[in-house]
């Protein structure tokens, strides 16, 4: 019974999953069809856009595996990249909660102990915006809504601190009714985790810039402010608590900060295109994550 209601849980997200993502392909799609804007795409440059992504994805993976070694749970890098990979896809659900719950659930399946499952989806998001602050801090020093660069910040180290800090760890172990279990995050953990990140983060901004010089968009992006850009569009897509994947905030930032580079219509064009390709990547990296971990266990049966 459990098991079957599992299998009935997947696929009900499974199929909310591919509802949303689908509105959001056919609505960047329409929009981006009915810019009257000329465009020379160059395949060469969007599909190094499409490598860099997929190294940035990568990085990921391994900053929040860097969070589990930290607490003594180990996942082999295939499994955590289809773990983390399949949860990601949560994103693009109403509620921000979803892509945390499928980290946590799925890590859990996976023999990580549930508390160092739930720790590490808050921490690795800590993590994540931690370092998207400190990026657009350097790269775009004069960006807009300073207060919520702040906030974010703060929740980020707030939440680092509680999971580093003994005296804390023990508060939340007792509330949780596993003292004897739950340890502190070692800060060398934070620090590697961090490092991935914040190359992660270098990772999207430049597949970004690489995505404008495939559109053959008029104007010049350097490519510092197209990693600032994009990472403080991340950020204030993930404070609206509601938007599934940002959709739709992160796109008026871009659009107001890229114009006085690129034009109001090549703005409009670059964050359609980049919403249409992170979408694309997003749903085809996990499905063929699947495939290839699938045929793995296939390989395996096979032998034995």
């Amino acid at each position: 019974m459990r098991r079957w209601l599992w299998w009935t849980i997947q696929l009900v997200v499974a199929a909310i999953v591919i509802r949303m993502v689908w509105a959001t392909l056919a609505r960047n799609w329409s929009e981006f069809r009915s810019l009257h804007l000329t465009l020379q795409p160059q395949i060469g440059w969007i599909g190094l856009a499409v490598v860099v992504l997929l190294i940035s994805y990568a990085s990921s993976v391994e900053a929040w595996r860097r969070i589990l070694a930290g607490w003594h749970q180990h996942l082999p890098y295939m499994r955590a990249a289809r773990i983390w990979l399949v949860a990601n896809l949560g994103r693009y659900i109403p509620g921000k909660v979803w892509s945390v719950a499928g980290l946590m659930a799925l890590a859990q399946r996976s023999g990580v102990e549930a508390w160092a499952a739930g720790a590490s989806a808050f921490a690795i998001q800590a993590v994540a915006i931690g370092t998207a602050v400190a990026i657009v801090a350097v790269a775009i020093p004069g960006a807009e809504s300073p207060l919520r660069l702040a906030a974010a910040a703060l929740v980020a180290m707030l939440t680092i601190a509680s999971l580093a800090w003994p005296r804390a760890v023990q508060t939340l172990a007792r509330l949780v009714g596993r003292p004897e279990r739950v340890r502190p995050l070692p800060v060398a953990a934070v620090a590697e985790s961090s490092a991935l990140g914040i190359f992660s983060w270098l990772g999207h901004g430049t597949a970004f810039w690489l995505l404008s010089r495939g559109l053959g968009l008029p104007g010049t992006l350097p490519v510092t402010t197209a990693v600032g850009v994009f990472a403080l569009g991340y950020i204030l897509g993930l404070l609206a608590l509601f938007a599934p994947g940002g959709v739709g905030v992160r796109e008026v930032v871009l659009i107001s900060l890229l114009t006085p580079m690129l034009g109001g219509g090549g703005a409009i064009a670059l964050s359609l295109a980049s919403r249409l390709l992170l979408t694309v990547t997003e749903v085809a990296a996990p499905l063929a994550m699947l495939l290839a971990t699938r045929q793995q266990k296939e390989d395996v049966s096979v032998r034995t």
